[in-house]
């Protein structure tokens, strides 16, 4: 049995005799000494941070400072400038801004320069609001006066929004930012509109598009939102005129619709080639008013039952089956025939028919639907003009001019009830009912729409080969997460041709001349540059000032013209900024290394951004696209002010500060929706309280850090050469974060060093050497070496995510008067020989060693039998592995004790245990000698140095060297 007794020594006692030293010991103990507060009080000081980045210039001294170096170009999507920043504002911009600060530290050039998106609806909307509210009529207003007031309420909140950013610590060009509305950007997005024009791709077509009648403009797919409707379906027999098989003969086939009002556009029925279909004869008609016994009816098989149980036909027995495919060539007439619509309708294979809801077969409208259309032109179906622009029924509609399909309000009109009347006088209507299911709304007015066939402005998926270009930049680009790539793609797939124009007043004008005699459009190069002239010197109301003449110039007659005063899509703008962004700033470069938005924007920016890059430059304006999730309240529900789950950004700064916020999106998973709320920022609060108290304690004991203390690496004792390798891990983390960038498992890793590794185990081991010992000891010293190198690496580390703290605490180091800031560094290159995994295989051993004595001491406060660590004596009871481990280790000085001993003697029964670490047991005493008045150490020698009394052999050496140094 071998036993070792470690006591905490110093330095022998003084061998010569010396007279007693009356002193405070106090006053020799190294406490430690910064104006770095504990209180971080950040809702005062991050404004007066902003003031000295303002005021210093920051920005425009990191330009001037990485010139040259590799540019990373993060271009932003243009937020719309038309209300106060939510939360989802703030997690976009944070995590744009973070990311654009670690590449700048990473040593390349990232500039950043915020938009604004400034045309479209929403602004529009609001002036329209205003006018209401007086009393006024839009239409009656010139149309260069309304979009003064759209462009004046536009700036008002870019203003607003811009020092809302600001104080989110974000850091960017903000003096000279972009937006759609100026008249550069209004010349550049008509010049890429001239492109498609003159191309070929630009067409002006009729097509269903979805429309809102509350707004009475089309909308783009990326603002539309889903909600449940309540719609009435209806199961309604068209008759058999052209029979493909005798079976069929005397029948009719039923359809099965949730928009009754779409009846009047019937010009085909769907079918599905594999559908198994049966036809049925009516035995008892029961109480289905539009059946007699001997009627027959075909439905799919799979339906029928159903069909039967809502018709409420008594009996029915089946005549025969047949496939799907057997229906090819069968034609019926339209069920108000002798009514006004007196034609054919055939039967036409889809491959969209399914057997999960209605009959098996699909009424085909072509106004009313985009499969409707497909289906339709491919077979050569009219599409007629049968709905306005506020959902009333056009006055050359049989039986039902006149009738609303959706009112004003958006509320349902009384079409649906004329042609359920209309149908059920023409005993055609078999049943009705009600659907409560998924439906397009507008994301404004929050009321549903109706797909109505409008002539629209389109650029063509084909015919220059923009579907076949975008899939494969798609496949070109990065996509983090990678899932992203196929959402992406598959939209892209399957898209129809881009609709582009709105019927609105506020926006880039489609300017376009459209030829009377043939309905082409201009495609003249001159008349376009004229075009794009007149825009960058007066803005796009040049479009409605001017009379055409300027544009046409002498080469046409502006009497063979119509001047097209469509409104380009909003989406249609800001997939140009790349255009009049990344290609006209020199401080910028194209293609962006870099486009992130939340995952909405696959069907949005991303997706506009890439249709109008790839059909103008025949590739993607991105090398990556990043998407994040939304913003949830802590419980998963959708914030909602009539919840009053609301969190905004503005309330958390405002409590909290900026950085708490910046540290929730940096520690939350935004690869997927994040939630928020007061419990979840408490515990964020609580996370940064703790990250601030570690700079705080590495600034306190770095006072008066000077050059000649630091130690060389071969210098360190074990336990700092073992931070100096965290360091390295933490260094590959930091930097494999910036690649992937992803950085929630970074900050946990930051987190939990910062906690653990730091203030649970290396400051609290080296508070006493840090506190007590002589200011040229090597131990001391070699801490205060390391803590330099622990601190250099945070401040750097936490600088693109707590910005305004790490600034604070970077200012406040031992010369840190220079003026500097943290942001103009680059993150520390660490020596490769820091790295040693054999030491810190070495230390997870000891750190298990460790934890159980701890855990013993603990027991024995807990029973009040001990006070302080310092007054235990533990006996730890190892095997070889640990006891390995621990050679050459200080084991008192490690576990905060005053002596240990170390033995391979068998373990008593009674003595302490983890049962996740084998091999290790404590039993705890009580160590002997009398307290230190300086370092509180129970040790024997103290009370036995005569000049320097009360105290152990390590503090009276200090005293002494103190007391020399300060005569």
């Amino acid at each position: 049995m071998r036993r070792w007794t470690l006591r905490r020594r110093g330095p022998a006692a003084h061998d010569l005799k010396q007279k007693q030293i009356p002193v405070n010991y106090k006053s020799t103990i190294f406490l430690p000494r910064t104006d770095f507060p504990m209180k971080a009080n950040l809702p005062k000081r991050e404004p007066e941070m902003l003031a000295r980045w303002q005021d210093s210039d920051l920005y425009g001294r990191l330009r001037r400072q990485s010139a040259g170096r590799e540019k990373f170009i993060l271009h932003d999507g243009p937020p719309y400038a038309n209300g106060h920043l939510h939360i989802g504002h703030a997690l976009n911009k944070i995590l744009k801004d973070v990311i654009n600060r670690s590449q700048q530290m990473l040593g390349k050039d990232a500039p950043y320069v915020p938009g604004w998106d400034c045309h479209g609806l929403p602004i529009e909307w609001k002036i329209e609001e205003r006018y209401r509210e007086g009393g006024r009529n839009k239409d009656a207003v010139p149309v260069v006066e309304f979009r003064r007031e759209c462009r004046e309420f536009a700036q008002t909140w870019i203003d607003i929004q811009r020092e809302e950013f600001r104080r989110l610590g974000i850091e960017g060009d903000w003096a000279q930012p972009y937006s759609t509305m100026t008249f550069a950007a209004e010349a550049a997005i008509v010049r890429e509109l001239g492109r498609f024009l003159m191309s070929g791709a630009l067409f002006r077509g009729a097509k269903p598009v979805l429309w809102s009648v509350v707004e009475r403009t089309a909308l783009a797919e990326a603002e539309v939102e889903y909600h449940d409707h309540t719609s009435t379906t209806i199961f309604v027999a068209f008759p058999v005129v052209t029979p493909a098989c005798a079976l069929l003969a005397d029948a009719s086939v039923v359809i099965w619709t949730t928009t009754p009002w779409t009846i009047p556009g019937n010009r085909a029925i769907a079918y599905g080639d594999d559908v198994p279909y049966g036809v049925f004869e009516v035995t008892d008609p029961g109480a289905c008013a539009a059946a007699v016994a001997g009627t027959r009816v075909v439905v799919a098989e799979a339906l029928a039952a159903r069909l039967q149980a809502e018709a409420r036909i008594g009996a029915w027995s089946c005549l025969g089956t047949l496939p799907g495919s057997a229906l090819a060539g069968t034609v019926c007439r339209h069920p108000l025939a002798g009514r006004g619509y007196d034609f054919e309708v055939p039967l036409l294979p889809a491959h969209f028919v399914d057997i999960e809801t209605g009959s098996g077969f699909v009424h085909i409208a072509p106004s009313h639907g985009a499969d409707d259309w497909e289906l339709g032109q491919r077979h050569g179906l009219p599409v007629p003009d049968l709905v306005g622009g506020d959902g009333i029924f056009l006055d050359h509609v049989p039986l039902f001019a006149g009738r609303t399909v959706l009112t004003p309000a958006g509320k349902d009109g009384d079409a649906n009830g004329a042609v359920l009347a209309a149908l059920g006088e023409a005993k055609a209507l078999l049943a009705t009912g009600k659907l409560v299911h998924s439906y397009p709304h507008s994301w404004r007015s929050k009321a549903p729409l109706i797909f109505r066939n409008t002539p629209q402005w389109f650029i063509s998926m084909e015919r220059t080969g923009l579907r076949e270009s975008a899939l494969a930049a798609v496949d070109a680009t990065r996509f983090v997460p990678k899932t992203g790539q196929n959402r992406l793609r598959g939209m892209i797939e399957t898209r129809p041709d881009w609709c582009i124009s709105r019927q609105r007043a506020w926006g880039v004008p489609i300017a376009v001349f459209v030829e009377k005699k043939t309905g082409a459009p201009l495609r003249d190069a001159a008349v376009m540059e004229r075009i794009v002239a007149a825009f960058a010197a007066e803005g796009a109301d040049a479009w409605f000032a001017s009379d055409p003449s300027r544009f046409l110039g002498p080469e046409h007659d502006p009497a063979d013209y119509e001047q097209v005063t469509d409104i380009l899509d909003v989406w249609f703008d800001s997939g140009c900024t790349h255009s009049f962004v990344l290609e006209q700033r020199g401080d910028l470069a194209w293609p962006a290394s870099l486009y992130l938005e939340g995952s909405d924007q696959h069907r949005g920016w991303f997706h506009s951004s890439l249709l109008e890059s790839c059909g103008t430059r025949g590739r993607a304006p991105y090398d990556a696209v990043l998407t994040h999730g939304f913003v949830m309240a802590e419980d998963g529900q959708k914030m909602s002010k009539s919840l009053g789950n609301v969190v905004s950004p503005q309330d958390v700064i405002e409590s909290h500060g900026a950085d708490v916020l910046r540290l929730w999106v940096l520690a939350s998973d935004y690869s997927s929706d994040l939630r928020i709320g007061p419990e979840i920022l408490k515990q964020q609060a609580d996370i940064y309280r703790r990250i601030r108290n570690t700079l705080r304690f590495l600034l306190g004991n770095l006072d008066d850090f000077e050059e000649w203390e630091r130690l060389s690496y071969a210098e360190l004792p074990e336990l700092e050469r073992w931070v100096l390798h965290r360091l390295t891990e933490l260094d590959a983390a930091l930097r494999q974060a910036c690649n992937d960038l992803l950085f929630h498992p970074l900050f946990a890793e930051l987190h939990a060093f910062c906690t653990v590794d730091l203030s649970a185990l290396y400051f609290d081991v080296r508070k006493d050497s840090l506190y007590c010992d002589a200011a040229d000891s090597l131990r001391r010293r070699a801490a205060r070496t390391v803590l330099e190198r622990i601190f250099d690496c945070l401040t750097a580390w936490l600088a693109p995510f707590l910005c305004f703290t790490a600034e604070e605490a970077w200012l406040a180091r031992p010369g840190g008067g220079d003026g500097a800031s943290v942001h103009e560094r680059l993150f520390p290159v660490l020596p490769q020989d820091w790295r040693d995994d054999a030491l810190a295989g070495k230390w997870e051993i000891v750190r298990r060693l460790r934890r159980v004595v701890t855990g013993a001491i603990e027991v024995e406060r807990a029973a009040n039998r001990l006070g302080a660590s310092l007054q235990a004596h533990p006996v730890i009871y190892a095997n070889e592995e640990f006891r390995q481990a621990a050679q050459g280790i200080d084991l008192a000085e490690l576990c905060i004790t005053s002596a240990v001993e170390l033995t391979d003697a068998p373990a008593p029964e009674n003595a302490y245990r983890l049962p996740d670490v084998e091999g290790v047991a404590v039993v705890v005493q009580r160590a002997r000698g009398e307290k230190c008045e300086r370092c509180w150490q129970v040790l024997p020698e103290v009370g036995t140095i005569a000049d320097v009394p009360g105290v152990c052999g390590r503090c009276a050496d200090a005293v002494r060297r103190h007391l020399a140094a300060a005569e």
